[in-house]
């Protein structure tokens, strides 16, 4: 039994192999078809595909450059905020330490 199921495992491995070998050499032998024929005959579907492709190219750069351009306006948004709040926050430091600088001198007295 042991001899009888190596064997046939053996042989299933061999078999696909041998399937999986001729599958990249008909994929290859497809391939070369394909290019033979685009070389021939440029101006049948090859094209259209590549407009197509060219269309999807376009709109996901345009897709693309108006999401960049969203996000810079968020961020220069954010930065124009962060600018105010820091003017804000020396605004309140000078006059603290202007209070500071009363009180002292009014101490001092």
């Amino acid at each position: 039994m042991k001899r009888y199921s190596t064997a046939l495992l053996l042989g299933l491995l061999s078999l696909t192999s041998q399937l999986a070998h001729a599958d990249i050499v008909d994929d290859a032998i497809g391939n070369i078809q394909k290019a033979i024929n685009d070389a021939y005959n440029p101006s049948s579907s090859s094209s259209d595909r590549s407009s197509d492709d060219d269309d999807r190219y376009d709109t996901r750069r345009s897709t693309d450059s108006r999401q960049y351009d969203d996000r810079r306006r968020q961020l220069e948004d954010r930065r124009r905020r962060l600018d105010e709040r820091q003017r804000q926050l020396d605004d309140d430091r000078r006059r603290l330490e202007d209070d500071e600088r009363r009180l002292e001198e009014d101490y001092d007295r």
